[in-house]
């Protein structure tokens, strides 16, 4: 473990959250497939991290009910899988930028992620590579510009950035970044633990 993910970890430690470090994603995901029981809902929120792990199709083979709107089809599916992600027993998703002080640092475009990041199912993982990590939060904010574009373009989105690259603080009907939170200390209500794994995922 080098010096920034273990002064990071102790950051988060002090910030009151729970964390573990993890060197491969295959020894992270044991670990939840051991922990989360298979009788519990399942919410994840908009990732490329978790459908990295391939932890919905994992979860879903062992019989765990998994509320994730990237499986819908309709509008109206989407939504309602998102209601009940926010109401699940276990809520997966990762995090956009966690910086060296125990921050965790997101923009959404609807909001459903980080709404249930901060309340409503009962434990919260956060799951994060380490090309997550950045130094401080003006950092986080430059890597998260930095790497908007990617899902604007896999979503096949019509915004300046998917076009260019580069985030343009677009006006666009279509844009991304609509909602900007920091996570400073852990929620009072909340249960999250971050799960930092030695690997790079998602964006």
């Amino acid at each position: 473990m080098n010096i920034r993910i273990e002064n990071s970890i102790k950051a988060l430690h002090k910030n009151h959250f729970k964390a573990r470090f993890f060197e491969n994603s295959e020894t992270a995901i044991k670990a939840l497939l051991q922990e989360i029981k298979d009788t519990d809902k399942i919410g994840i929120g908009g990732s490329m991290t978790i459908t990295e792990l391939e932890l919905p199709k994992k979860l879903m083979e062992r019989g765990n009910e998994v509320f994730f709107h990237w499986l819908e089809t309709t509008p109206e599916g989407m939504d309602e899988a998102r209601k009940n992600a926010s109401k699940a027993d276990v809520y997966l998703t990762s995090t956009n930028a966690l910086t060296e002080k125990g921050q965790l640092v997101n923009i959404d475009g609807v909001g459903n992620r980080v709404t249930s990041m901060i309340f409503g199912p009962k434990k919260v993982y956060v799951i994060c590579g380490i090309n997550k990590l950045a130094e401080n939060l003006d950092k986080a904010m430059e890597r998260i510009k930095e790497n908007t574009y990617k899902n604007a373009r896999r979503l096949n989105l019509k915004t300046p950035c998917a076009i260019t690259g580069i985030c343009n603080d677009c006006d666009s009907p279509q844009r991304m970044c609509n909602v900007t939170t920091i996570i400073e200390k852990k929620p009072s209500k909340t249960d999250i633990e971050v799960i930092l794994i030695d690997e790079s995922l998602g964006y």
